[in-house]
């Protein structure tokens, strides 16, 4: 039997990276004004949907790393009320991704952890619906764009 992972540990990372690449290109192509105020449906804006994701990513490593099941939050992105500060913020996190989820050892992976002392699962689950939760957000992201007859970013062009 072999014991060759599907996707490494490296893999995943690169394949979170590349959306959040992706994803950074969406928050871009918004005009300023629709990125905070422009919804459809009663939907959030998009910028709205940016900060919940970096309220997500780095905190939620960080709990996952120290072990800490401190409630979701997001206080301290009160301020990022500019296009220009969604993307510097998301240009900051996007280094401490890697270097945070590089100190999770992959033993620890299928570990239960109650991230934000509410989401009780395997560290692998929590680490993927990061992933899943701001691919769904940036359909949405996709959705308004198209509704303000601007092009979005191809989504295959992670």
């Amino acid at each position: 039997m072999s014991t060759t992972p599907i996707i490494t540990k490296a893999e995943l990372l690169k394949h979170w990276q590349g959306h959040r690449a992706l994803t950074r290109r969406v928050i871009e192509a918004f005009p300023e004004k629709e990125l905070f105020e422009f919804s459809v449906a009663g939907m959030r804006p998009f910028g709205e949907l940016a900060k919940e994701l970096l309220a997500i990513a780095v905190p939620g490593l960080q709990g996952i790393v120290h072990r800490a099941d401190g409630a979701y939050s997001e206080n301290g992105l009160e301020g990022i009320t500019t296009k220009e500060a969604v993307l510097r913020q998301w240009d900051e996190d996007t280094p401490k991704i890697s270097e945070l989820f590089n100190q999770i050892p992959e033993s620890d992976f299928h570990v239960t952890f109650n991230l934000f002392g509410q989401y009780n699962f395997p560290i692998i689950e929590n680490i993927l619906y990061f992933i899943d939760n701001e691919i769904h957000h940036r359909g949405q992201g996709y959705v308004y764009l198209r509704s303000l007859g601007i092009q979005p970013p191809f989504f295959w062009e992670r």
